[in-house]
């Protein structure tokens, strides 16, 4: 997995080194993992909350704790989505075992 220094992330997202350092401190979620010899090392993953996390403060005016609020928010609707799509499936393969038996029993 590639991995970036804090100077290609600040450079790929525009985000200041020391601003990236603070949101590690106060956003949840967002901790960077560090190298043997202590340097921070983004993944892709770390690279799209910066920009999400931009685009909440920079665009849209939020306050870095808005901010915070926003993406726990966001990571419970994804966790909700995933529960859905778990429960539409389950119940497609209970309406399709369903209809293969009265099938079946129709023969």
């Amino acid at each position: 997995m590639k991995t970036f220094s804090i100077s290609e992330v600040e450079e790929l997202s525009g985000v200041k080194q020391h601003v990236l350092r603070y949101w590690e401190e106060v956003i949840p979620g967002f901790s960077i993992q560090k190298n043997i010899g202590g340097r921070r090392e983004y993944t892709q993953n770390d690279i799209e909350m910066i920009l999400r996390l931009k685009h909440l403060i920079v665009d849209q005016k939020f306050t870095t704790e808005g901010a915070r609020r926003q993406l726990i928010e966001d990571a419970k609707t994804k966790s909700r989505n995933i529960e859905l799509v778990q429960e539409i499936h389950q119940a497609r393969s209970e309406l399709t075992d369903l209809y293969l038996l009265v099938k079946g029993m129709n023969k």
